[in-house]
């Protein structure tokens, strides 16, 4: 079996997050998106530090389809510079392992 992975980014509203979410999920990048609301991010930016709310993602996905889900993000994404973070997955429980590979297999890693 292919490795499974995560990727995190981060939007500025639900409603980008979910039209996003639901793409990739549409589109077999991703099995399932999980989207948490309620962040608070402080960070440089230009020069200054800057405060925001914003909303998590974690895309699980296959390890092959991550320069894919990379790259619909960054098209669909408001920001000028997206957290787009791969985090590859130690171990999986084997029937949900099967379950990500099997909801993804229709998008082509090439």
């Amino acid at each position: 079996m292919e490795r499974a992975a995560f990727v995190y980014t981060t939007f500025p509203s639900i409603v980008e997050a979910e039209r996003t979410g639901r793409a990739l999920v549409e589109r077999r990048l991703a099995a399932c998106v999980n989207i948490l609301p309620g962040m608070i991010s402080h960070y440089w930016w230009q020069g200054a530090i800057e405060r925001a709310e914003e909303v998590v993602m974690l895309v699980k996905t296959r390890a092959s389809l991550t320069e894919k889900v990379r790259a619909a993000l960054r098209q669909m994404h408001s920001y000028t510079t997206p957290a787009v973070l791969v985090i590859p997955i130690e171990d999986v429980d084997p029937d949900y392992h099967a379950w990500i590979e099997a909801e993804t297999s229709s998008a082509s890693a090439s």
